[in-house]
């Protein structure tokens, strides 16, 4: 009857920086960092986890002598994003019949 919920976006801060993603061609570190509210440490964990699913990439440049840290949302994380949301409607529908 329902749809399981994609465990690696069924956390808030990761489910956030998704969220950030989808909508933007790519977004600095310390952008997602102001959005989520989230500590620089718990955010590198996150961001790390969803590299390593394949549903982010993160590319480390220099903006002068600063460094840069770039997150994008891949096709994969694209279609996980859409099916999470897509089964969470699904528990959010039952509850309205």
């Amino acid at each position: 009857m329902f749809k399981p919920l994609d465990p690696l976006l069924h956390s808030e801060l990761r489910l956030a920086v998704m969220s950030l993603l989808i909508s933007a061609d790519d977004a600095e570190f310390p952008y997602i960092k102001e959005q989520t509210g989230a500590t620089a440490g718990n955010l590198s964990v996150q961001i790390d986890k969803l590299s390593a699913a394949g549903y982010i990439e993160v590319e480390k440049t220099f903006k002068g002598k600063r460094p840069c840290t770039l997150c994008r949302i891949t096709k994969k994380g694209q279609q996980a994003f859409e099916e999470y949301v897509d089964a969470l409607k699904g528990y959010l529908d039952v509850s309205h019949k």
